[in-house]
């Protein structure tokens, strides 16, 4: 079992920066047992990958439509990850859900991740 709590979600401009957290905890197992990543789902849409962060933080993955605007990290210490999105634009607007994956694998598929956030909302509107 592990708990995830995302913060730092908020109402921005075209062009504004957010740094979202998502925070572990409750897991049996070390945090370096997970895979982490975000997902986002905007109204009406499907539920689609944005990120992810190996377990030993060495490896990332980012969704096209992301992978030069947004960076994930890692800090073991703390069991937290972060996302880093700049120069947000209207289409990045979207409940950001974080969801642990356990080991290893492909980061991208949905269907692989084990335990999932509340999600935090992200709106960028002028």
């Amino acid at each position: 079992q592990v708990q995830l709590e995302e913060s730092g979600g908020g109402v921005v401009q075209p062009g504004d920066s957010l740094r979202l957290s998502c925070k572990a905890s409750g897991s049996e197992r070390p945090f370096s047992f997970w895979t982490l990543g975000w997902f986002r789902q905007a109204p009406g849409k499907e539920r689609e990958f944005v990120a992810a962060v190996s377990r030993t933080g060495t490896q990332t993955r980012y969704a096209d439509s992301v992978k030069d605007r947004f960076s994930m990290s890692r800090d073991s210490a703390n069991n937290e990850v972060y996302l880093q999105m700049n120069n947000l634009k209207r289409e990045d607007t979207a409940v950001y859900y974080c969801g642990a994956k356990f080991l290893g694998g492909d980061m991208r598929p949905l269907s692989a991740y084990d335990y999932w956030g509340q999600g935090t909302q992200v709106t960028v509107s002028s």
